[in-house]
């Protein structure tokens, strides 16, 4: 099985393609075993994903607990370690630089880790995002320069958020999730955008959380009945052809070149070597193109994040 590794932007860091994302750990969308979801990291790093996301607002610090416990023993060299600030709670943020400060040190204490090689400012969409600008972001250069964040970033659901933030100011990697998919590829039409300003582009939830797989989708799920009802008739098409639409869904996101890392997580190990090996197989492009054909009504769809201002404007219909 053979994974892919991309560089990110200008850091130097060659992540894999598929890494693994530490939400899952934190229990956001379902209970889970905790001796499974340590599990579920060896696997991940056996598996070839040397890079690992995380935050504290994952299980309100359940992700970054369960994360020190199953890295233990496992040399820092062996894994590259990415984790946010900001966003600590469902309607808690913090972005000041007295918390940036202390965010840092817990995460590293609570993962027995020296460093983080990434430090994203978490979910900005919900707060003034000037002050992400003003404050945030120098207190977070700050802690970069004593050596204990490699490089920083930020990471939320808007495209505007991005703009906003590099029109002024630079960063050295950027997150969005659920903005290139199978469903909604407008993170891609951002690309050129964002190469210009050099910075390193990561892609999360590539399923949307869930809606593009056979799984039930979580109690907080955005999609309104058509997006559900469309996306289950793409699935239910895959299903006819032998296929399963979170591979396609995987593999679709992993074929762009210009997503250096796409990021997604289970607490399930048996999951995670199911994705390496699709990581490693060829895309249908004929199925691909047959459920691209069902998903068309609903390309593009999005919801609202955070403040609204923060957000873009819907499409005209």
């Amino acid at each position: 099985m053979q994974m892919e590794y991309r560089t990110l932007g200008q850091t130097g860091l060659k992540l894999s393609a598929l890494s693994f994302g530490a939400s899952s750990l934190g229990a956001e969308f379902r209970p889970v075993d905790i001796n499974e979801a340590i599990a579920a990291v060896p696997a991940a790093l056996d598996a070839g994903m040397n890079f690992i996301d995380t935050s504290p607002f994952y299980g309100r610090g359940m992700s970054e607990v369960l994360l020190g416990t199953a890295l233990r023993g496992i040399p820092r060299d062996k894994y590259m370690l990415g984790t946010k600030l900001g966003r600590y709670d469902k309607s808690h943020f913090d972005f000041s630089a007295r918390r940036v400060v202390e965010s840092v040190d817990v995460s590293l204490h609570r993962m027995g880790v020296d460093y983080l090689d990434i430090c994203l400012c978490h979910d900005i969409e919900f707060v003034e995002m000037q002050q992400i600008v003003d404050e945030t972001l120098p207190a977070l250069r700050a802690v970069q320069r004593q050596g204990k964040v490699r490089f920083v970033g930020i990471s939320g659901y808007p495209m505007k958020i991005f703009k906003f933030i590099l029109d002024q100011i630079d960063l050295d990697v950027v997150l969005s999730y659920n903005h290139y998919t199978l469903q909604n590829t407008m993170y891609g039409d951002l690309v050129p955008y964002l190469k210009s300003k050099n910075v390193g582009i990561m892609n999360a939830a590539p399923f949307s959380a869930r809606l593009l797989t056979n799984d039930p989708l979580p109690p907080w799920h955005k999609a309104t009945p058509e997006v559900r009802r469309i996306a289950k008739a793409a699935a239910d098409h895959c299903a006819s052809r032998g296929s399963d639409i979170a591979k396609l869904a995987l593999q679709y996101s992993l074929a762009n070149p210009n997503m250096t890392s796409c990021i997604t997580g289970s607490a399930r190990p048996g999951r995670i070597r199911e994705w390496a090996k699709w990581a490693a197989e060829p895309l249908d492009k004929q199925l691909l193109e047959e459920v691209q054909t069902i998903l068309k009504p609903i390309h593009n769809w999005f919801y609202v994040e955070g403040r609204p201002e923060n957000n873009d404007a819907f499409p005209a219909s």
